[in-house]
Order: C-alpha cells, then sequence, then structure tokens
C-alpha cells in the first residue's frame, strides 16, 4: 500500500519561508515523478511543483522563482522549498505521484493524505 505523509506547514508572515517534507513508503520512489499540490479554501486543486524520475523540475506560473522542490530517493523524501511566500500561496499542501500524464489532477498513485497546511498573513 502505498503511504506519503506530509509534513512542515505552519503559518508565516510575508516573505518567510517554509519547507515542506513528503515521506514515501511502497512505491519505487526513484521510478516516480513527484509532484507537489495544493488547495486552498473554495478552490481547486492544483499543481505547484513537480520533479520527474530524472530530477526535471517544472513549476506552477505563481510560484516559479520562488519554490524549489527537491528530492532525496535514497530517503524516499520529496521537499518543497517555498520562499518569498505570498498570502495567496495560503493553502493545504499535498504531495502525490502522478499517473500517465505527468501534470494530471485526477490519477495518481495514492490517495490524498491529509496534507499540510501552510498560511501567510499580510
Amino acid at each position: 500500500q502505498v503511504q506519503l505523509v506530509e509534513s512542515g506547514g505552519g503559518s508565516v508572515e510575508t516573505g518567510g519561508s517554509l519547507r515542506l517534507s513528503c515521506v514515501a513508503s511502497g512505491l519505487t520512489f526513484s521510478d516516480r515523478a513527484m509532484g507537489w499540490y495544493r488547495q486552498a479554501p473554495g478552490g481547486q486543486r492544483e499543481l505547484v511543483a513537480l520533479i520527474t524520475a530524472e530530477g526535471r523540475a517544472d513549476y506552477g506560473d505563481s510560484v516559479k522563482g520562488r519554490f524549489t522542490i527537491p528530492r532525496d530517493n535514497a530517503k524516499k523524501m520529496v521537499y518543497l522549498q517555498m520562499n518569498s511566500l505570498k498570502p495567496e500561496d495560503t493553502a493545504v499542501y499535498y504531495c502525490n505521484a502522478p499517473v500517465g500524464h505527468l501534470k494530471t489532477l485526477t490519477n495518481f498513485v495514492a490517495s490524498w493524505g491529509q496534507g499540510t497546511q501552510v498560511t501567510v498573513s499580510s
């Protein structure tokens, strides 16, 4: 059974930084693309950042230049380094592994976990 557990969220002021972590089990982590997704209150889940198995990263337009998505295959972990945070980054953040199209928002290896809350105050 695939399990993904997110951590590292919190409350910060505008301009602050946070580093989210996601640890995976039950899958061949090094073979999978991994993504970070977020869902704001009343909004739809969106792709924030993606890293392929080969280490190529891609970012949503709203976070380019501010967020990075490193991965550590030995630890089966993927991170989301978030800098220059803005109030509009406030959301619950989730990690997951896409199946098929890398930017899918419907097909994933695992069910969604509880995520980790990020709150950015102005």
